[in-house]
C-alpha cells in the first residue's frame, strides 16, 4: 500500500508556471506506474500524464502535451508535474495516483491509490 500527498498548487496568471509534487510513503514507490489527473468543477476527472516505474517512458494528454512535463525521483519517493504556459482551462484540482499495472495507463479505475488533490487556479 502507498499513501500519496500532493503539494505545489496555487494561483497563477495565464502564461505562468507551477510545479506540483507528489510525495509517496512506503518503500515500494518504484514498483508503481504513476499518473497525474485533474478535475474541474462540474466535469469528470481526466487524465493528464503518466510515467513508467523507472521514469523512462511518459505519456501525455493532447491538451497538455508540450506544456507539461512529468518526472519522478524514485530515491526520494516523489513524482513531479512541471506546468508551463498555463491557461485558464488548466484550472482544476490536480491528483496524483499510483497504478499496479506495468503499462502506462489512462483510465482512472486502473489506478489503485490516490492523493487528496491540490488546487491549481489560472487567472486570465
Amino acid at each position: 500500500q502507498v499513501q500519496l500527498v500532493e503539494s505545489g498548487g496555487g494561483l497563477v496568471q495565464a502564461g505562468g508556471s507551477l510545479r506540483l509534487s507528489c510525495a509517496a510513503s512506503g518503500r515500494t514507490f518504484s514498483t508503481y506506474t504513476m499518473g497525474w489527473f485533474r478535475q474541474a468543477p462540474g466535469k469528470e476527472r481526466e487524465f493528464v500524464a503518466a510515467i513508467s516505474r523507472s521514469g523512462g517512458r511518459t505519456y501525455y494528454a493532447d491538451s497538455v502535451k508540450g506544456r507539461f512535463t512529468i518526472s519522478r525521483d524514485n530515491a526520494k519517493n516523489t513524482m513531479y508535474l512541471q506546468m508551463n504556459s498555463l491557461k485558464p482551462e488548466d484550472t482544476a484540482v490536480y491528483y496524483c495516483a499510483a497504478s499496479s499495472l506495468v503499462v502506462l495507463t489512462m483510465p482512472p479505475p486502473t489506478y489503485d491509490y490516490w492523493g487528496q488533490g491540490t488546487q491549481v487556479t489560472v487567472s486570465s
